[in-house]
């Protein structure tokens, strides 16, 4: 399991919609919109990839990083 940098979620490697690559390391994403807010500012995300609440409603449509 891997910790979604934007929402928190904890999702599998092999299920996650989108990754990205930053500072030689590999971040997994629940969906497009959470990767599209950590390609935009991935500073902002990287500190934060621990297991937490969530709720931004990436997965049901909302629009996270906004």
């Amino acid at each position: 399991m891997v910790i979604d940098p934007v929402c928190k979620m904890e999702i599998e490697e092999s299920t996650a919609v989108a990754t990205s690559e930053y500072n030689g390391k590999k971040y997994y994403f629940c969906a497009k919109g959470c990767k599209i807010a950590f390609d935009k500012n991935p500073d902002k995300y990287v500190a934060g990839t621990e297991k937490g609440k969530g709720g931004c409603g990436c997965c049901g449509g909302g629009n996270c990083g906004e």
